[in-house]
Order: structure tokens, then sequence, then C-alpha cells
């Protein structure tokens, strides 16, 4: 019986090709004792390419959670061993001052006022029909909060428009009057802070489309 080299070196010589080879790929040599690999490099962090947000003493800006809060100050502050600069906000309503350090401004969902063109996509909502899905009221509570809560415009906006009561409609429930109200309060407060105007004023604006739409 030919041996394999035998068979090999035949189908070489008949023209056709040797098969592809068996043989175990050579084993990989240990590291010398004592001595350990190198490591494997690391792909680099990608470095954030939106500049931190910038605010001024008497700006007027929306935090998610609290709504429509005036700059008092940027300061520097020693805290945990670290120097941070803070922005000091005040709420006036709810007679409360936030320290947000600057670095976490924008992941905290501090913004400046909407633009014009913002909000005015938030009145148009309004006008809107009324979008109520046909599900339990506490999950259709906790996506109104979460929209609220939000601090989009827009968002609030759906809330006002789809807890809204016109004459000859039913009325609303304790709950559903209380988010409605919650809602009504920080649109009317972005909208008197960008119009320049009280906020009384400002929900009185709102009511009037609501009641048009």
């Amino acid at each position: 019986m030919a041996s394999a080299a035998e068979t090999a070196r035949a189908d070489t010589a008949q023209g056709t090709p040797p098969g592809p080879s068996m043989a175990r790929p050579p084993a990989a040599r240990p590291a010398a004792p004592g001595r350990l690999a190198p490591p494997r490099p690391q792909p680099a962090a990608a470095a954030s390419s939106e500049p931190p947000l910038q605010f001024e003493v008497g700006d007027h800006v929306v935090y998610p959670t609290h709504g429509v809060g005036k700059v008092t100050g940027v300061v520097e502050e020693e805290i945990a061993g670290h120097r941070l600069t803070l922005i000091v906000i005040e709420f006036e309503e709810n007679r409360m001052v936030l320290r947000v350090p600057v670095a976490k401004a924008r992941s905290a969902g501090l913004r400046k006022l909407s633009s014009r063109k913002a909000i005015e996509a938030a009145l148009a909502t309004l006008k809107g029909r009324a979008r109520v899905k046909r599900t339990m009221w506490s999950r259709r509570a906790q996506e109104y909060e979460a929209k609220i809560n939000s601090g989009d415009p827009v968002a609030i906006a759906e809330v006002v428009r789809d807890l809204h009561r016109n004459a000859g409609q039913p009325d609303q429930s304790f709950s559903e009057r209380q988010i409605y109200e919650q809602a009504m309060d920080r649109l009317a407060a972005e909208l008197a802070a960008i119009d320049g105007v009280d906020k009384s004023t400002a929900q009185a604006k709102l009511a009037t489309m609501l009641k048009a739409a």
C-alpha cells in the first residue's frame, strides 16, 4: 500500500493537485515563567464632541423635573476633594435652589428656553385632536407624568390636550385634574418666560387656544 507522500507525488505527476493538508498547526509557545504577556491595546474612548452648556446669571432655564427656573449664579465649590463649577438655579414658586455641575448639565437635561419655533409647535399641538389610549388609568398616568418630566414642550402640550375638557364633556377625575394642572403650569411657565409676560397671562392664552380647538 502506497504511503501518503507517494500518493501526493503521484497526484502531482498526473496533474491532480494534492488534497488539503490535515496536519495540525504548531502549538503556541508558552510564555516564559515569570514573564507576563503584553496587554492587548484597548480602543481609545471617544471624546465628547459637544461642548459644555454655557449659562449666564439671569438666564431662564428648564430643568426636566422642576420646570422653569432662573440662573442666579455660576460658582466654584470643592466637593469630595474635587473642584466643580456649579450652575445655581432658583425656582421661585417652589422656594427651591438647585446646584448643577456644568459638566453634568447636559446629561441632567438642563436646557435653555425653547426656541420660538419649538414653542409654536407645542401650541399647534394643543389645537389637535385628543388621543386617549384605552388602557388602565394607572398606566396612562405614568405616561403623562413621564411626558411632563421630560421637559419637552410638545410632549407636555400633548398631556394638556388629552386631559382638557370643554363644556359638555365629562368632568375630569381628581387625579386627571392634578396631572392636567401640573402640565398646564409647566407649559404656561415656559411660554411666559419666552413671551416676557406673567404666568397667569400665559395660562389665559393657553385656555383660549384650548377652547377654540
